[in-house]
């Protein structure tokens, strides 16, 4: 038992983190809002987990959207992943830059204020 749990822990510790830009989008209205993320898996169930709740630190507007249409009208799009062999300085700077060329290529919003 404690070897397994020691050999899960390790392979946590060794996966791929995938780091990048994605959207979520309302179907019902046609609204994105864009973001980055420094792990791509996390930022999809944090904003499924808030969604619902509504959190001060995102953009307000797509809590009033989902109270009004849905969960079944949202979708988590990952627009852009990014290699691993990155420095974490060149990563952050990255990531700003592609969350801007995204707002910009799809007339989005941003789900965060950074």
């Amino acid at each position: 038992m404690v070897s397994s749990r020691k050999t899960a822990i390790q392979a946590y510790k060794k996966r791929k983190i995938s780091r990048g830009v994605f959207a979520v989008r309302c179907l019902a209205t046609g609204t994105v809002w864009v973001d980055h993320a420094m792990d791509l898996d996390a930022a999809e169930k944090r904003t499924s987990f808030v969604l619902p709740l509504g959190d001060r630190f995102l953009d307000q507007e797509i809590f009033a959207e989902f109270r009004a249409h849905g969960a079944e009208s949202f979708r988590y799009e990952i627009l852009e992943k990014f290699d691993e062999d990155l420095s974490p300085l060149a990563l952050r700077d990255l990531l700003k830059q592609r969350k801007l060329h995204w707002l910009g290529q799809l007339n989005a919003r941003s789900l965060s204020p950074a």
